[in-house]
């Protein structure tokens, strides 16, 4: 079992910025990748970065290309979303996701609780 703590989100200004970070803890796993999701109102929750545990392959949406970036602190097991150039529509509660390698090979998906990030015009 993994447990994810999320932290970071909060209200700022158009062009602000914040850092989210989300940190998992549990008894032996291997992390594998991290993605980091957001949901807006009404909608499924949409991929926004990704990153490698083994090699730190990153992927971003396009919608953020530029002004995020993940990065990872292999000791604490925290993964970090860094969103500089925030806009309005960046607005949503945005969740960590890991898949992590178990005991005897299983592997599982983990879901954070969700930070609500705001931002205002």
């Amino acid at each position: 079992q993994v447990q994810l703590v999320e932290s970071g989100g909060g209200l700022v200004q158009a062009g602000g910025s914040l850092s989210l970070s989300c940190a998992a803890s549990g008894r032996t796993f291997s992390p594998i990748d991290t993605e980091w999701y957001r949901q807006f109102p009404g909608t499924e929750r949409e991929f926004v970065a990704s990153i490698t545990w083994s090699d730190g392959t990153r992927v971003y949406a396009d919608s953020v290309k530029g002004r995020f970036a993940i990065s990872k602190d292999n000791a604490k097991n925290t993964v970090y979303l860094q969103m500089n150039n925030l806009k309005p529509e960046d607005t949503a509660i945005y969740y960590c996701n890991i898949k992590a390698r178990l005991l005897f090979g299983i592997v599982r998906d983990y879901w954070g609780q969700g930070t609500q990030v705001t931002v205002s015009s």
